[in-house]
């Protein structure tokens, strides 16, 4: 029998923000914002979840404002006045049930998706042109390059900020642009965005968050949302010892990163020999920040597997709620069981195990 949920049901602060629950919807790609722009179908899709006891959204990746910034005509974007409009449809839906939300700002790089045949109008961009080892595509970012890119994270948090947003995330993970600096496998630069450790390819990154910093606020939350795997490679490890990992995180935090969301195919795995510590047990550990852990939250099949049309049916929550109560991680992101069932926080609040939802890969499909 699964045991009580109810610490999962608890206030937490992060700076001036108190976020009533620690159960957080996951970014999770949806492309149902044609043209880039969300409508009000996206805003009652946030808008429905945040009616259900989680304590933060974070929404979809949406673009930041360079040309190459998303490699699919109708996934979001964060720029120009129609969209921001969209946006702040979205906030107002979902600070009308006292919930929090945070933008994910997004930049893909060089990262080709297969399942479009859409192309930006400027070539895609990475750190060496590359989005793998050998593998080319687009054109590597000059400096000019990378400085109008910081510029446009930072723009667009002001934006987030401006239009009502609590704070936001930046996509920092799963083999985008961010990640792409942080690999030695697709950041072969010479200059200082470059370099043989992961400290020094952890610039960028932390370059994004000072910029934003300044342009926001001292209190207003920034999220980097960060993971060992790519999908270019899913075996990759940025640091495969906790020295490294406090190389790559310390510059983040440094930088004014106030939350690390530590990506995971599946949270319940040790990250390191010797220890049973997930990714966010880790950085917890060796930043003392708050941290969000994510990976499979309560179904039995990881999430690549979705894509490839497998279901998964609803897991016990015991593994969790215990390296929770022991101080593992401050809040826990959920993905696929939020996208079958709205309702699936408040059926966890209330121990109703057996209304829990199986997902289906179809509904993918759909923004209900």
């Amino acid at each position: 029998m699964t045991r009580s949920a109810s610490c999962l049901f608890t206030a937490l602060s992060l700076g001036n923000l108190s976020l009533s629950s620690r159960i957080v919807m996951a970014p999770m790609t949806r492309s149902f914002s044609p043209g880039g722009i969300p409508g009000d179908e996206v805003a009652a899709y946030y808008g429905r979840r945040a009616a259900q006891d989680l304590g933060l959204i974070i929404t979809e990746g949406t673009a930041v404002d360079r040309d190459a910034a998303r490699n699919d005509p109708n996934v979001p974007v964060f720029h120009g006045e129609e969209a921001l409009a969209g946006w702040k449809k979205t906030v107002d839906a979902v600070h009308a049930q006292a919930c929090a939300i945070w933008p994910q700002l997004w930049h893909v790089g060089a990262l080709p998706n297969p399942t479009v045949s859409w192309r930006p109008g400027s070539p895609f961009e990475s750190p060496s042109g590359q989005y793998k080892a050998n593998r080319q595509h687009g054109k590597a970012m000059t400096e000019a390059d990378v400085r109008d890119c910081i510029e446009a994270f930072a723009k667009a948090a002001a934006d987030a900020r401006r239009i009502g947003f609590d704070g936001v995330e930046i996509h920092g993970a799963h083999g985008y642009l961010i990640d792409q600096f942080f690999w030695d496998g697709s950041n072969h630069r010479d200059d200082a965005y470059g370099g043989a450790t992961i400290a020094q390819r952890s610039r960028f990154a932390a370059e994004v968050i000072a910029a934003i910093r300044r342009a926001t606020a001292p209190e207003f939350p920034i999220c980097i949302r960060l993971s060992q795997w790519k999908q270019q490679d899913f075996n990759a490890k940025l640091a495969p010892t906790p020295e490294a990992m406090s190389q790559w995180l310390s510059p983040l935090i440094d930088a004014g990163a106030d939350v690390l969301h530590c990506s995971q195919r599946r949270f319940w795995e040790p990250e390191f020999e010797g220890s049973d510590l997930n990714f966010a047990g880790w950085a917890r550990k060796l930043t003392g920040k708050p941290v969000i852990t994510v990976g499979s939250v309560g179904l039995t099949g990881e999430f690549i597997a979705a894509f490839r049309g497998e279901a998964s049916q609803p897991a016990s929550l015991d593994a969790l709620i215990e390296r929770f109560e022991r101080g593992d991680f401050d809040l826990v992101a959920v993905g696929r069981a939020l996208i079958s069932d709205p309702a699936w926080a408040s059926k966890v609040r209330r121990g109703q195990w057996d209304d829990l939802a199986a997902f289906d890969p179809a509904s993918l499909a759909l923004l209900h």
